[in-house]
């Protein structure tokens, strides 16, 4: 059979002729991305999917990968064509053949349609020969790793790439002899052959195709036995004693997820075996692939005197990863609409299992502090987004990520535990993993489950929760006869009701009093709250909105528990945007006096970052600059006074940053070069290049002599690389800034996307976002193209690094100017943006109130 030439069928798919026409039979029409009615109707169509995929991966990054993939499934129905996925250019793939007979390639807006008159009801065969598409398989000089979530895998060789239509895998790698690698099999052999090997993994699966990854390049490996189960660890540090003082806890602590995971849903671990691969510079924290985790380096390889919620934060994370095996990859959302369902459960499960592990930390702080102020930072905004939102294509699920999913949901889920109780609400998930083992699952359908396991109207109850975005406003008032009453109201004049259970602490007691919110308002006096002015509202941080605060209560906050006293910093900060009382520059004092003195690290790190954030954006220039001086004395000070090393660090870390005296940043750069050595006080590798960036950017005359001695001094390679990437951003020369800014519309300068958020963050730093306003525009243009061509958090994190320093008149009209000449604009990118400039448009309205 004849087959149409490579280059015709490009041209042809570019406009859009030619092919169509040959598929009037079609049910489903053809278009870019994955949309929902194509995978409904694949779903009802395909069943019994088992991928065999092979590669030969080169030494050289830049020659291409060669590959292979049989595709085997069961069709109900051969009535209408078939579509596979791919995104990549059509000429890259070389051939195909339809149940056993060679085929003509016919490519069409990231489709290869496979017509009626070739396909049968029952079992089918597709075999592709292709050169793999780069884009998520994120190739570095002498490593790379898979990143396929949520449609990025038909970007890398054709599939059918949705999370309903779950498949076995194989995979079998041709790699340089001296490389490592993990997949989602176990290695079932190896064959090595002069200077190359060839690996065999095993079968896997069912697996979502999000989900299925690999892993292969220059690492180091070390296999244990945990818990009566193998495990490895790939990684690629070269501090030997860094490794050797992580390893026992990474092991350990991957373990205890496990076997808490296993007694909590009676289910044990779905899959043959659980790996992990630490990546530099991964732009997630962790990503949950079945069998072989993948995780940031640094978030798992800690430095040495990591604070305590460092070692937390590792624990968490650990946890979070580890409860995907069964909330994610066991039972999975059917469409990404509900991609938010597997990170709240594993967030969720994650707050549970760390608990034993860390028996001396203040869990409800920790869970208050981690989750309330991201949620807060989506649902105050212009762009607020409820945590269930629709989805019409896959190429649009990166957008659905974010704090609302991370944050808000599991504040929602404590709430809906609380309501059924821990026992039936356990009851519920242990029947929603049984019931839809290696299979698929909506929200709507364990609301059912738990509804019916319940007195109350669940249902009613997510519908506000879940499925509308923004928070409550409560605010206190004097109800006729003079009873106090806490009014609960919807700003968004809706009408909604978000019942819920928190505390309230009256002035002058120790022990919070628990209100259970189910109607608008609530009397206050028997809880005796007579001073609301005097009160703090969700004292246990259990409760969601725009609480009643007031900083007279910061007057006895030296008797206050921590967790009281970081609910109300927290209420007074939104206040504070909100309304405008407290204003910044009295707030700021008075948080400078707690952060001054503070030992609780969780309390430390909240009071810190507030402190941070209004120095450098919320109060005008000159005010910084007058209380500079302050600043930096106090947290010496409190760095001097210190002796556990994790809070001398915190200290260290934000004077370093909010230094401005020519005497405090000559300190700072005496401690980077070795000349002052503060005793206890842990420096690595990584903070003496943070210290390095941040003196650059103070005294950009040295840049260039700063870097070439942090070159000289860095061991790690990656971080190396990281350092000259980092170069033109920190540059004295302004043309140099433009020039590297104007060089990031190109898609492979944005490769290695958290140096990108890096070096956006050195152009925006505070000290030059008048200069930097120049880019707003065009980073604005270039959305679309990152959302198209970017992973899933990529977007949002441009936008947050662009925005979240700038506080001026221009840079509020570029926003809005934008947005209001683009009427037709996607609305998800929309929000995003709107997110974005949050901090913005309030940092703008606080600064021009004085």
């Amino acid at each position: 059979m004849s087959k149409t030439p490579r280059a015709l069928i490009l041209l042809l798919s570019v406009l859009g002729i030619g092919l169509t026409a040959c598929d009037r039979d079609a049910r489903i029409a053809v278009e870019a991305g994955v949309s929902a009615e194509l995978a409904r109707d694949r779903a009802e169509r395909l069943s019994d999917i088992h991928y065999r995929l092979t590669l030969d991966i080169p030494r050289e990054q830049s020659e291409d990968i060669s590959a292979a993939i049989t595709i085997d499934f069961e069709l109900a129905t051969a009535d209408t064509p078939l579509q596979v996925d791919f995104r990549a250019d059509a000429e890259r793939l070389h051939s195909l053949s339809v149940n056993g007979n060679s085929a003509e390639i016919r490519f069409i807006d990231e489709h290869v349609l496979i017509g009626a008159d070739l396909l049968r009801v029952g079992h089918n065969t597709l075999a592709f020969e292709f050169l793999a598409g780069n884009s998520s398989l994120n190739r570095n000089p002498d490593f790379l790793y898979t990143l396929f979530v949520p449609d990025r895998a038909r970007t890398a060789f054709p599939v059918f790439d949705q999370p309903d239509l779950k498949a076995n895998w194989s995979l079998t790698l041709s790699l340089p002899a001296d490389w490592n690698a993990l997949s989602a099999g176990p290695l079932e052999r190896r064959e090595i052959d002069s200077e190359r090997q060839t690996l065999h993994f095993a079968d896997a699966g069912p697996i979502s195709t999000y989900a299925f990854s690999f892993v292969a390049g220059a690492f180091e490996t070390v296999t244990r036995d945990i818990g009566g189960r193998s495990m490895t660890i790939l990684h690629r540090e070269p501090d030997a004693a860094k490794v050797e003082r992580n390893l026992d806890a990474v092991f350990q602590l991957h373990g205890d997820a496990l076997a808490w995971l296993e007694e909590y849903t009676g289910i044990p671990l779905p899959y043959a075996k659980l790996d992990i691969a630490l990546i530099p510079a991964h732009p997630y924290g962790g990503m949950e692939h079945v069998g072989a985790i993948q995780y940031r380096a640094d978030s798992l390889f800690l430095d040495e005197g990591a604070a305590q919620a460092r070692l937390l934060g590792r624990a968490s994370l650990i946890a979070h990863e580890v409860a995907h095996m069964w909330f994610g990859n066991l039972v999975t959302m059917r469409w990404f609409d509900d991609v938010w369902t597997k990170e709240v459960f594993a967030n969720f499960m994650a707050a549970k299992i760390v608990n034993p592990s860390f028996p001396d930390i203040d869990h409800e702080l920790d869970f208050l502090i981690d989750h309330h102020p991201g949620a807060y930072s989506i649902d105050r905004s212009e762009g607020a987004n409820a945590i269930r939102q629709p989805l019409a294509n896959l190429n649009q699920a990166g957008q659905l990520y974010g704090p609302i999913i991370y944050d808000k949901a599991p504040i929602m889920m404590r709430q809906l535990e609380r309501l059924l109780g821990e026992d039936r609400f356990r009851e519920g998930m242990r029947e929603y993993l049984q019931t839809f083992s290696h299979a698929n699952a909506s929200w709507p359908e364990l609301i059912a489950m738990l509804d019916a396991r319940s007195d109350e109207d669940v249902a009613a109850w997510s519908e506000v929760w879940v499925n509308t975005p923004g928070r409550p406003h409560f605010s206190l008032d004097d109800a006729d006869g003079g009873t106090l009453e806490l009014v609960q109201s919807d700003p968004a004049g809706l009408g909604r009701l978000w019942p819920q259970s928190f505390t309230v602490l009256a002035e002058g007691s120790d022990t919070a009093t628990r209100l259970e919110m189910r109607t608008p308002r609530i009397a206050l006096g028997d809880m005796g709250v007579t001073d609301g002015e005097a009160a703090v509202f969700n004292a246990d941080g259990f409760g969601y909105g725009l609480f009643p605060a007031s900083i007279e209560r910061l007057d006895d906050w030296r008797s206050m528990a921590p967790l009281h006293l970081a609910s109300l910093l927290i209420g007074l900060y939104e206040q504070m945007l909100e309304t405008g009382l407290p204003s910044p520059q009295t707030y700021f004092p008075r948080l400078l006096e707690i952060a001054g003195t503070s030992d609780d690290q969780l309390l430390l790190d909240l009071a810190l970052a507030q402190l941070q954030r209004i120095y450098w954006t919320l109060i005008p220039d000159a005010r910084r600059v007058s209380l500079s001086p302050t600043v930096e004395r106090t947290l010496w000070r409190a760095l001097d006074k210190a002796e556990d090393p994790s809070l001398r660090k915190l200290y260290f870390k934000a004077v370093a940053s909010m230094s401005l005296t020519p005497q405090g940043v000559a300190r700072v750069s005496q401690v980077w070069s070795g000349e002052q050595v503060i005793e206890h006080l842990p420096l690595a590798e990584n903070d003496y290049i943070d210290l390095a960036i941040d003196l650059a950017i103070k005294r950009p005359k040295n840049a260039e002599a700063l870097l070439s001695e942090q070159r000289a001094r860095t061991k790690n390679p990656d971080q190396l690389r990281r350092l000259e990437y980092l170069a033109p951003a920190l540059s004295a020369d302004p043309a140099a800034h433009d020039a590297f800014f104007a060089s990031l519309s190109d898609e492979g300068k944005r490769a290695t996307e958290s140096w990108t958020l890096d070096a956006l963050g050195i152009l925006h730093h505070p000290m030059r976002v008048r200069s930097s306003e120049a880019y707003l525009l065009p980073s604005l243009e270039l959305l679309e193209e990152i959302q198209a061509t970017g992973d899933i958090f990529f977007p949002a994190g441009w936008l947050r690094t662009t925005f979240r320093n700038h506080h001026s008149d221009v840079a509020v009209a570029t926003v809005r100017g934008f947005l209001e000449a683009r009427p037709d604009y996607n609305a998800q990118l929309r929000m995003k943006i709107l997110q974005a400039a949050d901090p913005l448009l309030r940092a703008n309205r606080l600064r021009g109130s004085g």
